[in-house]
């Protein structure tokens, strides 16, 4: 870090948390599309309920990018009222170009289609979650998700690992780069109204961030079973994506600065019961030396209850993915017991 606070250009790229080494999804499947191996069956608990919720579907909160850029306050109201009551919607009109979007997804699943061989290429080491492979296995007997993965950190661009990006298909490393950074702009924007929300100036969260980081993953899903879900109210709900619509997740780090106000939801992408699947996700967070905790204006005036303790953001980001962690037990660690 500088004198002044600032990161420094040519600061090392982190490594992230070690991996147990797993067998390769896609290729489980080829061999035998009809097995599931138990370690990817979770526990009858753990599962939705028969409870229908599908008609929540509907009323998932979708938010207008372009009122909000506009500063319309009616737009702002309904962000707020998303981030209390779901911590979950959708964008629409937020200024990605469909052909941008297309390009990324034409491209990532040419490269799911490409040999073992080759894509092993880029394999994920076991210290770190940058490459292709399966990332977050702490134990032998952890309950995996169904999937692989390419886990790649873009932005700062000193941040990137450049072995772990694949030359082929070719043109795949500036589709990436295009993709990610009208991705960023787009969080920009919604760190800018979460700020108005939160009633800070509309640049205070991007500035709490000091450096901020930006993952890019694309997960492959063989053909398996249910759909799409969030939970809310302690009850899984079915999503349906707009078509080329964004949909957002008010992560952890927005939970502990709004002191709980706002949730960070649980939620999981699944398989498709007859075809693959590839999903994407784009993950903002701050520096690892930024300390997080709640911010002195949302912790309530009257009984001055503080939730969550400060902790720097790098220990708590690598403690979560180093514990075999169900559902959204990674905020308690930062919860103030009693």
């Amino acid at each position: 870090m500088g004198s002044n606070g600032t990161f420094l250009d040519n600061e090392e790229a982190p490594t992230y948390a070690p991996s147990v080494p797993v067998p390769n999804v896609q290729e489980l499947v080829r061999k035998d599309p009809l097995q599931v191996p138990q370690r990817y069956v979770r526990e009858v608990e753990d599962r939705p309920k028969d409870t229908d919720t599908s008609y929540l579907s509907s009323v998932i909160p979708v938010i207008d990018l372009s009122l909000l850029f506009m500063g319309n306050n009616e737009e702002l109201t309904k962000l707020d009222r998303a981030c209390l009551e779901w911590g979950f919607f959708q964008v629409v009109n937020h200024g990605v170009a469909k052909q941008v979007s297309q390009k990324m997804k034409d491209a990532a699943a040419e490269f799911f289609e490409l040999s073992l061989e080759e894509k092993n290429k880029y394999a994920m080491p076991s210290d770190d979650i940058q490459g292709y492979g399966h990332a977050y296995v702490v134990s032998e007997d952890q309950i995996l998700d169904w999937s692989d993965a390419l886990i790649l950190l873009v932005h700062p661009s000193h941040y990137r690992k450049l072995k772990f990006w694949p030359n082929s298909p070719k043109g795949l490393q500036e589709i990436i780069e295009e993709y990610s950074n009208a991705i960023r702009k787009v969080a920009t924007e919604l760190f800018q109204s979460f700020s108005l929300i939160m009633e800070m100036d509309k640049e205070a969260l991007l500035g709490l961030h000091k450096q901020l980081v930006q993952a890019y993953r694309v997960n492959y899903y063989p053909p398996c079973s249910k759909p799409d879900q969030i939970k809310h109210n302690n009850e899984w709900v079915p999503v349906n994506p707009i078509p080329d619509a964004l949909v957002v997740n008010v992560g952890d780090v927005f939970e502990i600065w709004s002191n709980g106000k706002y949730k960070s939801v649980e939620h999981r992408a699944v398989a498709n019961y007859n075809k693959a699947r590839i999903s994407y996700a784009s993950f903002l967070f701050p520096h690892d030396e930024v300390e997080i905790g709640p911010l002195s204006h949302m912790v309530d005036s009257k009984t001055k209850q503080q939730l969550f303790k400060k902790v720097r953001y790098g220990e708590y980001l690598r403690s979560s993915m180093n514990k075999k962690m169900e559902g959204k037990a990674h905020t308690q660690m930062a919860k103030i017991e009693g």
